[in-house]
Formats: C-alpha cells, structure tokens, sequence
C-alpha cells in the first residue's frame, strides 16, 4: 500500500484508546471512538482495521461489528477486549480476538497481519476475475485464434504474475495468517474448477 493503512482505534475508555492511537501513529492513519456510536459514525469505506472493544456502554462491541457487516464495508475487525472467549465468538464475524492487556507488539502484528490477509483476499478476488476470462475465451475461440491474440497473451502474463504475488504472500503466512485469510473466503468463491 502506498499510503499508509487507516485503523479506528474503538474503546469507551479514552486512556486506552489514546494510549493505542499514540503507538500506532508513526506506521498508520489512526482515528479514535470513545463509544460504539461514535465508532458507527466514523466508518466509512476509508477504514481498513478497526481495532473494536467488545463491552461498551450504549452500543456494545458486537452491535458495532454486526453493523460493519450489515453495511458490508470492507474494513478487517479485530475485537481487542477484556471480554474472555467464549461460544458465542463462533457466530461473530470478526477477523481476529485480541485478550487485553495488548503489548504494542501485539497491536502491530494484529494489524498487520490483518492488512496482509485483506490483500491477498484482494489479489484472490483479481485473480479469480482473470481465471474466469481465461476459462471462457478458452471454452469459446478456437486454439490458433488464442495463440495468435495478444490480448490472450497478455491475459495469461497477468494471470502468472499474479500466481506468483498470491504465492509469495503465502509464503510469508504462519497458521494465524491462514485463519485470518480464509475465515471468510468461502464468501467469494474462490476459483473452483479453472482449468490454467
């Protein structure tokens, strides 16, 4: 990413959401909410991780996250909370679950591996696009048309380099990464018999 990642630090007590904001600011565009509300009114499409508290008074963590999917912004959620786990995290549709007290190591490798998974989901989604061109033209025109095009041509260089990106992001992910990376994948299909 060339500029740098926007994160909505959510909490209702402002020395922590401050204290976050504080060791987040020279690596991101970092935003605070002192409340649920708060947090609603902030989100828009310009946020990438929301770094959410789970009990807050008014409008609660959960309601916060249920309305970032029913508003289907594309933002990651990390619920960073005193709030043991329990069952009901199973419905919830965060990325990942942050137990309080949070070291600041912890606030950057949570962001960023929630960053590296929004990219490869997006690279995914490109490549997939690729793949389904790829696969109708092939189904379609005939073998000299596709090796005379360079349209065609050009379409399977774009498809290699990205294998290759989507390969190199993969390399650099640990179990967390792939949690993170295919929590929700199912949602977007990935490619299902694709022939490259």
């Amino acid at each position: 990413m060339t500029e740098p990642a926007t994160v909505l630090v959510v909490d209702d007590e402002p020395d922590v959401a401050d204290a976050y904001a504080a060791q987040l600011k020279g690596e991101y565009s970092v935003s605070t909410a002192y409340g649920g509300q708060e947090a609603l009114d902030e989100l828009d499409d310009t946020v990438d991780v929301v770094l959410l508290d789970r009990r807050m008074p008014g409008v609660s963590g959960d309601e916060v996250l249920d309305e970032i999917r029913d508003r289907d912004l594309s933002c990651r959620v990390a619920m960073v909370t005193a709030v043991d786990p329990d069952f009901d995290i199973i419905e919830m549709p965060f990325d990942d679950y942050v137990i309080k007290p949070v070291s600041r190591d912890d606030l950057f490798s949570t962001i960023e591996r929630l960053l590296t998974t929004s990219e490869y989901k997006s690279k995914l989604r490109k490549y997939y696009a690729l793949t389904a061109k790829h696969a109708t033209l092939v189904a379609n025109k005939p073998e000299s048309e596709l090796a005379e095009s360079e349209e065609f041509a050009d379409l399977e260089d774009q498809m290699d380099e990205m294998r290759d990106q989507l390969d190199e992001t993969v390399a650099t992910f640990d179990d967390d990464d792939f949690a993170a990376a295919f929590r929700d994948i199912g949602d977007d299909a990935a490619p299902t018999g694709v022939e490259e």
